[in-house]
């Protein structure tokens, strides 16, 4: 018999940490290969992770809420010596980058824990936002001292080395505590830093136009009613969304993203699919899972897999496949009772599009005043890739499209 650890892996997107949501099993327990036996919460979603091994459970390495880098050991198991391996974990072995703690909380060990101290390599340890900040300005990372607390380079230090200034820690001064602190979880944090990054590279412009939606009111009803539609909730996001596809195919330059290249030119690349991003308030906070190839589903195929896609993220259930590669994004802040907005670019796309609520108002229809149901829509782009004809073309067609449905 002899103890084997288990590093966290990397689970597929480029992970550098995640933090330990909750365990599934206590020292002692008996497990088995391919047991869920933890929750982590990466940058994009809440992940289970199976046992490798199957044996006795000697020691919890890390205690719920911690936040911790990849290739740290998080689990210890008594297995024996012939006990194989899951295949299938890509662990990253950034090999001793120092644990950080959020929180109390108890950890639970048959031995005493040893911390991990950090070791220097050869290649600078960054985030991917932050490498994609480096990117963005021109600066390589292997030239820059590290500040960060796992001696990974941060986005000041980049921002620093972009400016030319040399580099000097600077002393924070503690803030007092007023009033409750909430820890900012990771879901939470990932957002914060792309909006940050989103609205530090990207101009933003925004457009609003008002729309008379008692057509698209009326599918809505008529397609509830269909057979073909049972399955799925059919709303009028479901009918901005094949707006949104019906639109791009007009003025393809929406879908698409501004690229920088490392000598300091650029590209736009032009998407030939539309991976349609939804932006979702889940407990965990604000996520965007993407619908894959939108604009090669029928409307009753897109109106289950948006479904599927809010009722996974409401429900905590994503996996971090279904937050990256997306295109173009829809954010529905009618729900919560507002008519408009300016929405922030999800980071490397090109548009993004809010729909208000739908409020009865006076409508001027064939010279008279009616009542009809109108929703406002806003839509941002990054005026470097697209310009203001093209942004006004892409939202009036939006418009016309939820006016009349041509369903």
């Amino acid at each position: 018999m002899s103890v084997r650890e288990f590093p966290l892996p990397d689970v597929g997107e480029g992970l550098t940490e995640a933090e330990i949501v909750g365990w599934r099993i206590s020292v002692g327990d008996e497990i088995a290969v391919n047991q869920p036996i933890v929750d982590i919460e990466t940058a994009k979603a809440v992940v289970e992770l199976p046992s490798p091994f199957t044996g006795r459970v000697t020691a919890l390495l890390v205690a719920p809420g911690a936040v911790v880098p990849v290739g740290t050991p998080i689990l210890a198991v008594e297995v024996s010596d012939r006990e194989p391996v899951l295949v299938g974990y890509g662990v990253g072995h950034e090999q001793g980058r120092r644990r950080r703690l959020r929180g109390a909380g108890r950890v639970e060990s048959a031995a005493p824990q040893q911390e991990v101290g950090f070791v220097p390599s050869g290649k600078p340890m960054a985030k991917p936002p932050v490498r994609a900040l480096a990117r963005e300005l021109g600066v390589d990372l292997a030239r820059i001292p590290p500040t960060g607390p796992h001696g990974d380079i941060t986005r000041d230090d980049v921002r620093r080395a972009a400016s030319g200034n040399a580099w000097s820690p600077a002393p924070i001064a503690a803030r007092p505590v007023r009033g409750e602190r909430v820890p900012v979880r990771s879901v939470q944090r990932q957002m914060a830093q792309a909006m940050v990054r989103s609205m530090a590279t990207a101009p933003h412009v925004t457009e609003w136009v008002d729309v008379d939606v008692s057509a698209t009111m009326a599918l809505v009803k008529r397609l509830r009613a269909e057979p073909e539609f049972a399955d799925a909730r059919v709303t009028p996001l479901t009918i901005a969304a094949a707006a949104v596809i019906h639109a791009i195919r007009r003025t393809t330059i929406v879908n698409s993203s501004w690229i920088d290249l490392p000598d300091g030119s650029a590209e736009i690349e032009l998407y030939p699919f539309v991976n349609l991003g939804l932006a979702v308030a889940s407990p965990r906070g604000l996520v965007v899972p993407n619908v894959r190839d939108a604009a090669s589903l029928s409307l009753s195929g897109l109106a289950r897999a948006i479904t599927d896609l809010t009722e996974r993220a409401r429900e905590g259930r994503l996996t971090p496949a279904d937050s990256v590669e997306g295109t173009v994004t829809i954010t529905n802040i009618g729900v919560f009772g507002v008519d408009g907005g300016t929405p922030i670019l999800n980071p490397g796309e090109a548009a993004i599009l809010a729909t208000g609520r739908i409020v009865d108002r006076p409508w001027a229809v064939d010279g008279a005043l009616a009542v009809r149901p109108v929703m406002q829509l806003s839509l941002a782009f990054d005026h470097r890739v697209v310009d203001g004809a093209s942004g006004s073309a892409f939202l009036a067609d939006v418009a016309a499209y939820l006016h009349q449905p041509p369903l």
